[in-house]
């Protein structure tokens, strides 16, 4: 974002224009190219078909680049990095998600140092010439995450991001230094891209909280064409165990509703051996989502109800890890 000039509401940045507003970029010996959608979106207005298009705009320039950097506003940020790391099958190179809290015209702006230090990861190389993050990042202050591993975290603070879950893939300081055992390298390079387009999005989000009353849950499982609800549930996957709560539950999986169970905590896993609460949910079908983010299950849900419609497949691919996102 930027602010306008004479109104001073914020508003989205050209990209082409970044070269004024960063020329350190002009230091590298990289050669970088920008593209600009028309009309620029606001992060607010990320939908779907926008990841369809920037998975297809990096299918177009594949071959030309070392990486891409996604300049993007913070709000659906690990939304879109955990939707593209499931769309690029067999991703070779770096796609690297950046963005800033201030906006990039201002002095005390984050933006300069985030997009610098994301351009110069999307450019390197080992001495085989292989990428040395092949993977869909985020990389906000200093830290670079796994993006199907991220959320949100904070909204002024400049560590907007955190990746509860797993450990940052790189750390700049003086020098960036990879973390590489965390990193995912492909078993075999050289293998083409495959872009998945088609996304599902007959998916719910139920959020249990004390005193969540039965026509509230009736009416979120009784959506028409619903195929999947992610569960948010409290600490290891637990929810309360009222008889009409689980009747509904299991119901809904009786009628084909697939129900994964997250949690609402920002760190830890999911386990529904541990508690009766949590095995009274397995009990009625509801699946695991591991440590999965709920930006991860979403959007792999998304992908997988897009490609698929026997929900056993689904439901298999759901207990799979893809790309790292559990």
């Amino acid at each position: 974002m930027k602010a306008h000039p004479v109104t001073g509401e914020l508003v989205p940045f050209r990209f082409e224009h970044i070269l004024e507003e960063v020329p350190e970029l002009q230091k590298f010996c990289f050669r970088i190219d920008s593209y600009s959608f028309n009309p620029v979106i606001d992060s607010s207005d990320i939908f779907p078909d926008f990841w369809v298009r920037l998975a297809l705009l990096i299918r177009q320039k594949y071959d030309q680049y070392n990486g891409f950097v996604i300049l993007h506003g913070t709000d659906t940020m690990s939304y879109s990095a955990s939707a593209l790391s499931f769309m690029l099958e067999n991703l070779e190179k770096p796609v690297i998600f950046t963005g800033s809290q201030l906006p990039i015209g201002l002095p005390r702006t984050d933006g300069k140092e985030n997009f610098i230090s994301a351009v110069e990861i999307a450019a390197g190389v080992d001495h085989q010439d292989h990428a040395l993050v092949p993977e869909v990042c985020i990389f906000f202050q200093d830290q670079l995450f796994r993006g199907n591993r991220t959320m949100k975290y904070n909204a002024e603070e400049f560590r907007a991001f955190r990746s509860p879950n797993y450990p940052a893939l790189a750390e700049a300081g003086i020098h960036i230094k990879y973390n590489r055992k965390y990193i995912r390298y492909p078993e075999t390079w050289g293998r083409p891209l495959q872009v998945h387009t088609q996304l599902g999005t007959d998916v719910a989000v139920l959020k249990i909280f004390p005193g969540i009353e039965q026509k509230v849950v009736e009416t979120i499982l009784n959506i028409a064409g619903l195929r999947v609800v992610i569960l948010e549930t409290y600490g290891q996957g637990n929810a309360p165990s009222v008889q009409w709560l689980l009747e509904l539950l299991s119901g809904a999986v009786s009628r084909g509703i697939i129900i994964v169970n997250i949690t609402q905590c920002p760190a830890g896993s999911v386990s529904m051996d541990t508690y009766a609460c949590g095995i009274r949910l397995k009990e009625a079908g509801v699946l695991s989502g591991y440590d999965m983010t709920t930006e991860a299950a979403i959007t792999k849900i998304m992908l997988l109800t897009g490609q698929f419609f026997d929900n056993k497949k689904v439901k298999e691919l759901l207990s799979q890890s893809l790309n790292g996102e559990f």
